[in-house]
């Protein structure tokens, strides 16, 4: 047998361990009890779903998701009107077509959250090795956007469609799975009134709330923030970012 092939088999040997490694593992995330699913990972992070402020208290995380997209920076220069600082979950192809986007959001203090590389959906519903490639080749995107080393510490499946796999996988890869406590469903156009009653109304203090600056006409959304940002402040809200 050459040296060639000893390597070869060699290397498909070690690839296929590593296969059965990861999905031995994630079976027994699948049928573990409930909280061994959201205890903390190998690396320290959590992989029960974030929903509440980092600080507590009288906080608020705004949180944009599907950008960076056209109301990207109108929505950034209210946040820097009003002095709010905000986490973007960001989608990788739209990084990819718009990096000085996401460059700017980090230059002006606020933090990135990976939302997946296409935003497939129904999320839940992907393999483990699709949910893998979805997180990290996200990941890369980001950085090859906003530089190495820049913090990204949260993912947002898309739709919010966690499974315990899932959450499991984005903790084991050092990312706090991110929920909400307050969806306005902007989303859906429902109407800039509409959208700004439902945050006043359901907002406790320390929540996340769930915003959208890309994946369609956003207007509604920052015309809402016209109104919102000042309102936060009024009602003696400070700006915070995820629990991680």
């Amino acid at each position: 047998m050459s040296q060639r092939t000893t390597r070869l088999r060699s290397t498909s040997a070690a690839r296929f361990a590593a296969c059965a490694a990861l999905a031995a593992s994630l079976a027994l995330a699948a049928v573990a009890p409930a909280a061994a699913a959201t205890g903390p990972a190998a690396g320290g992070v959590s992989s029960e779903t974030a929903r509440h402020t980092a600080s507590g208290g009288r906080t608020v995380a705004l949180t944009f998701d599907d950008g960076p997209g056209p109301a990207t920076p109108l929505v950034l220069d209210l946040l820097a009107q009003y002095g709010a600082k905000a986490t973007f979950c960001v989608v990788g192809d739209r990084v990819t077509a718009d990096p000085a986007a996401v460059r700017r959001i980090v230059a002006e203090g606020h933090r990135l959250c990976d939302h997946s590389v296409d935003h497939p959906q129904p999320f839940a519903q992907l393999t483990p090795d699709e949910v893998y490639y979805q997180i990290t080749a996200a990941r890369d995107m980001i950085l090859q956007a906003a530089g190495p080393g820049t913090p990204i510490s949260w993912f947002r499946a898309p739709g919010g469609q966690f499974n315990a796999v899932d959450r499991r996988m984005a903790a084991d890869l050092g990312l706090r799975p991110l929920g909400w406590a307050v969806d306005p469903r902007d989303w859906s156009l429902p109407g800039t009134d509409k959208i700004i009653q439902s945050v006043q109304t359901r907002l406790h203090p320390g929540d996340v709330v769930l915003l959208h600056d890309g994946g369609g006409d956003r207007s509604q959304t920052v015309e809402a923030l016209k109104v919102l940002l000042p309102w936060l402040l009024a009602e003696g809200y400070a700006f915070d970012f995820p629990e991680v």
